[in-house]
């Protein structure tokens, strides 16, 4: 509901844009009327895209803004991006949120009502499970405790101050005059916009670490693993992390053991250091309890995984948490093991410029509008009353730029990754639950959620010390631990374990303040100040500044465990040194501060070397193919004094290069193929460089090859759980085992999750995988049993043939029999969608609402980081939602790009209008001084007093 603190009801303004008089109930049946014959009927047309028009911005002229202190310039170029001119604080974000409103107001609803879990007030009673799950997480009821509690004084008064500017755009508009999606909304639902409130700002913040909360999917996936694979074949899914081929962030460093520091300059080898494992690592097992603790017991440690498997919940109960959790909203996309982002910070030494250069393209889901609004916040004077003078990257709904640049300093952001999530299995019975040898009460509230159209659903919420019962949202989910092999004291399961959610999120913190902080930082320790209180979500930080420095910070709350259980499975809550013993001291996170080598690369690998840093951060870090290459091109461009370029940053940005292409092919071309269609595929992959461009055949049929290969010898030996929902395969019973060499004893058992997330998914830590099988040729991974179509195979090469040979009939089917058509971008498509009514709405309304598809090269774990998943399709479901690069001191030689354009209405020249040029790797100018602005700047609107 509402924050008791929002800002009144500002009155209509003065002046606005031409509004329709005609009546509501007309307009929405014009709308409809005119979009059936669009196409058809000339007047149609023009009649139709004149009412959507209605809810465009004004952006010329005067409006009165009631509550500003003085006149404000909203300044906007070719592309419709925003400068906001203001003489003070408070004016400032509040005429942020009016245009904040002005162009994207349905999408910020859409935000606040997902983040509240009242999504079902919105779109009807298709939403209540997906509302009771949120609710049951509490992102809202956090972010409320964070305005009230936590945020400084400061950071209210900017809350208010941008709450004031959305309400003032809202004052006096019907609803169609805000979005055409009101209009089409209005047709079931009467549904009216409530104000905004600060904490509709702060609660955002949860959305986002959600969306980036690290290896909670891997903890589920390596527990129902178990239903078919045993623990040193789990073990072998999970390989260490490749430090030997992938340098990690900070490539030196540790934490000094007398001030428990961390030195970025020191000598790792001078240290006492704890062995303890801190990602996909090794270890010797010698670890202290000061350490924290993921011990020696994770998948892909080097002492198995037995133990922790002993402790898991029941496989049936796991999966339908999974199947909950899939129906949560992901704003930023799919969390996988191939979704991520880049960025890298090069010194003035090695450019062209003298200058630092930075990079950045944070990879998240593709949608309409873009996730990202470019923006420019201006103090006309930076001074103690207004401080800020800053551009980049803003979030509709939030005050600041999340990601950009002021007149000291540049930043970006990539996912750290950290550990911030564990699942608790819970002992329970209708007095409580299981803590040590007592029975605790479980601390409860009641939810309830309005449902458009019908009746209200009331929710129970049941919290452990360790989190809400996210097992409760599910008639399924009821009885949990019917099979779960469980070994030492453990309490009498009766009719099952229950599952709850620790995550670092759920408790109130300062990331809000953090973002003020930053956007007005001048140096390195005042970043690192702010740094501090960028809590949640955990990110890798870099920077860079005008006197030449560069630098890496890890922020985040980042759990400290106990030896005992490292938080790769779920975790036995009924025993009490199961707890987490706080978090990572902010001086003992890694940073590293102007380098010897020049430059450094964040592109969610690991953070350090975890033999050698004390404290785990992770299992489950990226595996670093993106960040090698990245670290490849710069030493590339570097050796024998070379510089680099803004141009060559660009370059590097569009990387194509496939890694698990230059390490397979070889072995492709040597399989002897009698075949003659599928030699001719085959010979395509002759002479190839391994880039993967839109136009490419061989790329598309290599792309084509690996999908084959994961699926037949990994991802049809995955339980049903983990694979495409009904895919469909005859395999053994799952209590089997062995070999089962009568055809009649197999059973039809039929995939159960959603393309995006299913196994294997072809992401880099695929690519380790498959490298540590390649020389052992007789495998048991390459081996498939016969089933009614095929023959089995036993060996590396007479799998990979049968990938070569079902890759060949999969294109032709796809693309045609002529090899000679072939292109990778007729697979790996991109359309953006509008995800609420461009999803789920009639045809009409999303062919309305949605645009594509474009035909994109680069792919899974390029630097191009156009993501698919292997195991659901060749459909782009990540990308580089933005680029910048950021000419740091020269600002407006800087250049940027975003997904889609501007404005979130449909329709509008600024709807997509960044788009095609984005797909090429184009960027445009990015102007940030008084002079440069006032020369691009095409539409100038005034917000007077």
């Amino acid at each position: 509901m509402p924050s008791s603190t929002a800002a009144p009801e500002a009155a209509a303004p003065a002046v606005e844009a031409p509004v329709k008089k005609k009546g509501r109930r007309a307009r929405l049946i014009v709308i409809v009327l005119v979009l059936a014959l669009i196409g058809t009927v000339g007047w149609g047309s023009y009649w139709g895209l004149s009412t959507v028009r209605a809810s465009f911005p004004q952006t010329t002229g005067t409006i009165e803004l009631p509550g500003l202190s003085g006149r404000v310039e909203v300044k906007r170029d070719g592309n419709g991006i925003p400068q906001i001119y203001a003489n003070s604080d408070e004016d400032l974000f509040r005429a942020q949120g009016y245009v904040h409103a002005q162009d994207r107001f349905w999408e910020m609803d859409v935000r606040r009502h997902v983040t509240a879990g009242r999504l079902s007030e919105m779109f009807g009673s298709g939403q209540v499970d997906t509302d009771a799950y949120l609710r049951t997480l509490g992102w809202r009821r956090v972010a409320q405790q964070e305005y009230d509690n936590v945020l400084s004084k400061e950071t209210k008064e900017y809350l208010q101050a941008y709450a004031a500017g959305v309400n003032a755009y809202l004052a006096g508009r019907e609803n169609d005059d805000i979005s055409v999606e009101y209009a089409a909304l209005g047709f079931t639902n009467d549904y009216k916009p409530e104000k905004w409130s600060p904490v509709d700002s702060v609660a955002w913040l949860k959305a986002m670490a959600w969306d980036l909360r690290g290896n909670m999917q891997d903890e589920i996936d390596r527990s129902l693993m178990s239903s078919r694979l045993s623990a040193q074949q789990i073990k072998e899914l999970y390989p260490d992390y490749p430090y030997e081929l992938h340098q990690p962030i900070v490539q030196g460093g540790a934490v000094d053991t007398g001030s428990g520091k961390w030195d970025p300059k020191a000598d790792p080898a001078s240290q006492q250091q704890s062995s303890q494992r801190g990602g996909n690592g090794g270890s010797d097992g010698t670890g202290t309890d000061a350490s924290a603790a993921t011990g020696n017991d994770a998948p892909g440690s080097s002492q198995g995984t037995q133990s922790q498997m002993d402790a898991i919940a029941s496989l049936s109960s796991l999966s339908r948490v999974a199947d909950s959790l899939d129906k949560v909203p992901t704003p930023l996309g799919p969390n996988g093991n191939g979704i991520g982002s880049n960025s890298w910070v090069v010194s003035g030494d090695l450019t062209t410029t003298g200058k630092p250069l930075l990079a950045n393209d944070p990879h998240l889901a593709p949608q309409l509008p873009s996730l990202w609004s470019q923006m420019g916040l201006h103090c006309r004077a930076v001074s103690d009353d207004c401080a800020f003078d800053v551009a980049g990257y803003t979030f509709s709904g939030m005050p600041g730029v999340i990601i950009g640049h002021n007149q000291d300093i540049a930043w970006g952001f990539t996912n750290l990754g950290a550990d911030v999530t564990d699942l608790y299995l819970e002992r329970v019975t209708e007095q409580g639950y299981t803590s040590g040898s007592k029975v605790k009460p479980f601390t409860t509230r009641e939810e309830t959620i309005k449902v458009a159209g019908g009746q209200s659903h009331t929710i129970l919420v049941r919290e452990t010390q360790h989190g809400p019962l996210i097992s409760d949202r599910s008639e399924e989910l009821e009885t949990v631990g019917e099979r779960a092999p469980i070994k030492g004291a453990a309490p009498d399961r009766g009719e099952g374990y229950a599952v709850a959610l620790k995550w670092t999120a759920l408790s109130p913190g300062k990331s809000m303040d953090a973002v003020f902080r930053i956007n007005r930082a001048k140096d390195w320790k005042g970043f690192r100040a702010a740094a501090k209180d960028f809590e949640v979500p955990s990110q890798n930080l870099i920077y860079a500044d005008t006197k030449g420095h560069i630098g890496y910070q890890a922020p985040g709350r980042i759990p400290v465990r106990s030896k005992k259980y490292d938080g790769s499975m779920p975790t036995p809550g009924w025993d009490p040194t199961s707890d987490w013993k706080g978090y990572i001291p902010f001086d003992e996170l890694p940073y590293e501060y102007d380098p010897q080598r020049g430059y450094i690369v964040t592109a969610n690998q690991s953070v350090v070397d975890a033999r050698k840093y004390p404290h785990p951060i992770t299992s489950d870090y990226g595996y670093g193919s993106r960040s090698q290459r990245i670290n490849d091109l710069i030493e590339s461009k570097i050796k024998d004094g070379g510089k680099i370029s803004t141009d060559d940053m660009r370059t590097m940005q569009m990387d194509n290069s496939s890694e698990i292409a230059r390490l397979l092919t070889p072995y492709l071309l040597k399989v002897d193929v009698s075949d003659p269609y599928v030699r001719e595929a085959q010979k395509l992959l002759e002479g190839w460089d391994y880039t993967q461009e839109p136009d490419s055949g061989a790329a598309a049929y290599f792309n084509a090859v690996w999908r084959n290969l994961l699926k037949l010898a990994f991802g049809n030996k995955l339980p049903k759980e983990l694979r495409v929902k009904d895919e469909c395969l005859n395999v053994r019973p799952a209590d089997s085992t062995g070999p089962v060499d009568d055809l009649s004893r197999l059973v039809r058992e039929c995939g159960q999750r959603e393309a995006s997330s299913a196994q294997p998914d072809g992401g880099d830590r695929w690519y380790e995988v498959v490298r540590g099988l390649l020389k052992n040729e007789a495998s048991e991974w390459w081996q498939t049993p016969p089933n009614r179509q095929e023959t089995a195979t036993a060996t590396r090469d007479q799998l990979l043939a049968r990938a070569l040979d079902d890759a060949r009939w999969e294109l032709t089917a796809k693309l045609g029999k002529d090899v000679s058509s072939w292109n990778w971008g007729r697979l790996h498509q991109l359309t953006l969608k509008n995800q609420t009514l461009g999803t789920s709405g009639p045809g009409f309304l999303q062919w309305m609402l949605n645009r594509g598809p474009w035909n994109l090269g680069g792919g899974e774990a390029a630097v191009n980081a156009t993501g698919w998943n292997a195991a659901g399709g060749y459909e782009v479901i990540w990308v580089p939602s933005m680029r910048m690069i950021v000419n740091v001191g020269d600002w407006d030689k800087s250049r940027w790009i975003n997904l889609a354009g501007a404005s979130g209405h449909a329709y509008h020249a600024h709807y997509t209008d960044q788009t095609e040029k984005w797909a090429r790797g184009e960027l445009l100018d990015w102007a940030y001084g008084d002079q440069a602005v006032a020369a691009k700047t095409e539409d100038t609107l005034t917000l007077s007093p």
